[in-house]
């Protein structure tokens, strides 16, 4: 008799509560191979795919395109061969076996609000079985094989209601959105509610008020979802735990960028300004180390980072992403514009490793790319410090006593309170203002 394996949403890394599905790479009814993917996920930081660590026949899977699927929430459902028992010698010879002894087995779908118990006390799944071949599954709900079409009827305690919902993330929303689904009309197979049935009953409820008023404007309710609910989740993270300082200056950026066109005028890779920025924080952090660490969980310690892995903004096609250059202290300017550009190109083009993105120790985010001066970026929490860097722009300055026309950039620095006060961060910021004014002094380390 074959075993049913459930495998469930594994953790993805750094605290991350769950992944939006992308694409499903495998079809409930075929054999699969041990460790092989089976679909391919979005989470915060990038799009994996995700690998089953049973091998036999896909019985069910969870959840449709584009909904979330918690960490530790099932997946798929394998069947797999029980110890001792024979393995047949083809995989369609082993599907048509394990599909005919799961047919009064495996448990079915979820419907409305109706449970049996079996024999044994076990509390079953009732609902309308569907053939494999003839029937597709239900996105955002697990799928039952059977062999053939088998009469069911759900069964609902006395005096309830059997609404035909099937995904549990569609009741979650109609729930903590205070709508009843009795009364919500399901556009799915046979009346069956989905998920957009429950976001135009959200959109219809919200509008509804509005609706009494003449010429007032119809309000809507955009869902947090994917890379933004994550974003949206460690953002508040951070303002809420870190007590977060910014301070600021204006520098003369003249000289590091006749620097530039010296180094970019031999052959060679050419020199970014985010490279020599680069650089300049890691020569900075070697001086302030305090400012390379961040707090422990609890609150009761600092830890102190003794490499630099340094993340950057970029924008990607998913949207703002912080890919990391690891053990950036130990390269240097050229070989930072070179990392620094491939990791560029692969948030561009959606191809970061969750390597690529997790491990930051310190942030540089040069917000000029968008033509701003300044910003009181929010933390990337848990890194203590993040540097901030504005347009590079001429403007008048006072130069050697006179009024002259210079490049000009606005430095900000926001840092977690709790690891240094404001002469630490001060004095940071001081040595990176000075490094760009006058990059003949990192000479020796450019």
């Amino acid at each position: 008799m074959p075993v049913v394996r459930e495998f469930r949403l594994p953790d993805l890394g750094e605290g991350l509560t769950g992944a939006e599905v992308v694409r499903w790479m495998v079809e409930v009814g075929e054999v699969i191979a041990v460790d092989q993917p089976v679909v391919e996920v979005e989470t915060a930081k990038a799009v994996v795919e995700v690998p089953c660590p049973y091998g036999g026949v896909v019985t069910a899977r969870y959840g449709e395109v584009g909904e979330e699927i918690a960490v530790g929430a099932p997946l798929v459902t394998v069947a797999v061969a029980s110890p001792g028992g024979a393995a047949p010698e083809e995989p369609a010879e082993r599907a048509a076996q394990v599909a005919a002894q799961l047919a009064a087995e495996v448990e079915r779908p979820l419907v409305g609000y109706g449970v049996a118990e079996s024999k044994g006390g076990r509390r079953r799944r009732v609902g309308v079985p569907a053939a494999p071949a003839a029937v597709a599954p239900v996105a955002g709900a697990p799928v039952a094989v059977a062999p053939a079409p088998v009469a069911a009827a759900p069964v609902a305690p006395a005096a309830s209601v059997v609404v035909p919902v099937i995904s549990p993330l569609v009741r979650r929303l109609a729930r903590e959105q205070g709508i009843d689904l009795g009364a919500v009309a399901g556009s799915g197979p046979d009346g069956l509610i989905m998920r957009a049935d429950v976001e135009r009953a959200v959109a219809a409820k919200v509008a509804a008020p509005a609706a009494s008023v003449a010429a007032a404007p119809q309000e809507g309710v955009v869902p947090l979802r994917g890379l933004r609910k994550a974003v949206a989740e460690k953002l508040s993270r951070s303002h809420r735990e870190i007590p977060a300082a910014t301070c600021w200056v204006d520098a003369d950026a003249t000289e590091l960028m006749a620097l530039r066109r010296q180094l970019n005028a031999t052959p060679g890779p050419k020199v970014s300004v985010l490279a020599l920025l680069a650089r300049i924080c890691t020569v900075a952090l070697a001086r302030f180390p305090e400012l390379n660490s961040s707090v422990t969980e609890d609150g009761s310690g600092i830890i102190r980072h003794s490499a630099v892995h340094l993340g950057f903004a970029a924008q990607g096609e998913r949207g703002l992403v912080v890919p990391v250059v690891r053990d950036a202290h130990t390269l240097g300017t050229e070989q930072l514009g070179s990392e620094l550009g491939r990791l560029t190109e692969a948030a561009r083009d959606g191809s970061l490793s969750l390597a690529e993105l997790t491990g930051g120790t310190f942030t540089l985010n040069n917000y000029g790319v968008f033509g701003v001066d300044g910003s009181t970026p929010i933390l990337n929490h848990p890194e203590a410090a993040m540097l901030g860097v504005g347009r590079i722009v001429a403007k008048p300055w006072v130069h050697e006593g006179q009024l002259a026309v210079r490049e000009v950039t606005q430095l900000s620095f926001t840092f977690d309170h709790r690891v240094c006060d404001g002469g630490t961060a001060g004095g940071f910021l001081r040595f990176v203002a000075d490094c760009v004014e006058r990059p003949g002094m990192l000479l020796r380390q450019l």
